[in-house]
């Protein structure tokens, strides 16, 4: 969808078109309960630079817009002069997104959350169990990276990208969940499916009855056809979704 409102003087097009997509994820991250009020962070690159935009920390995620994200380059610093005095940026959200946008210049967007589901099932040792349809999307597609207390430390930056690797999902253990797209369509997708697989897990597991599992190779061919998804259709399933936020007491594009 294209912007309501020009950009501001002197910013490129592609960096505002970025913004107001972005600011949208925030909102429909909040809409489906992937908020911790202003404890987590979805970053997206800005087209053509190494800098991504991110989250000021005490915004709500409810009531991101387009010019509330904050633009920082790999090393930290906010990129406007002007801000630097007024805005923070959290050290946590940016080592871990830091971490990815830095190794990983294929991946555009990062989702990083804490919501009840995902936080208690990267407390199981197993992780995603190919329970259902959503589970088996993500077979054989999902990194782990060990709790090492608040990732505060620069150099758990490079524990972070190692464990992630070339895939695009990273279970944080005892912690929350990691999520990479290349295109802010394509990293909600998988956000909102691994969240609702989750929930589905550990919704069968307590229920104490026999579990049925798939039947070999009904995984890896359900992932297989997840990865042949086209952007064009995350493009559309992302237009799709920007209907909910119509209701917004205010417009996330400006």
């Amino acid at each position: 969808m294209q912007p309501t409102t020009p950009p501001p003087a002197n910013m490129d097009p592609a960096e505002w078109q970025v913004r107001c997509d972005l600011a949208a994820l925030y909102r429909l991250a909040d809409r489906y309960g992937m908020s911790d009020l202003i404890y987590t962070h979805i970053s997206a690159r800005v087209p053509g630079t190494h800098d991504f935009l991110i989250n000021p920390l005490g915004t709500l995620f409810g009531d991101m817009t387009a010019s509330a994200l904050v633009r920082i380059d790999l090393d930290g610093v906010i990129v406007d002069p002007a801000l630097r005095d007024t805005v923070r940026v959290n050290a946590a959200g940016f080592n871990i997104h830091s971490a990815v946008h830095r190794a990983r210049a294929d991946i555009a967007c990062v989702i990083h959350s804490h919501t009840v589901a995902g936080m208690a099932l990267s407390a199981q040792t197993r992780g995603l169990l190919p329970l259902t349809q959503h589970a088996m999307m993500f077979h054989d597609g999902i990194a782990f990276h060990d709790y090492e207390s608040f990732a505060t430390k620069e150099d758990e930056r490079e524990r972070i990208a190692a464990d992630l690797g070339d895939k695009d999902i990273m279970i944080l253990r005892n912690h929350g969940m990691l999520v990479g797209g290349r295109s802010i369509g394509e990293a909600f997708h998988s956000a909102y499916h691994l969240e609702r697989a989750t929930q589905a897990q550990l919704m069968a597991t307590a229920g104490g009855a026999e579990l049925n599992m798939p039947n070999q190779g009904v995984p890896e061919a359900t992932a297989t056809r997840m990865r042949a998804i086209t952007q064009a259709h995350y493009a559309f399933f992302f237009e799709s979704c920007l209907a909910l936020l119509a209701g917004d007491r205010t417009d996330w594009r400006r």
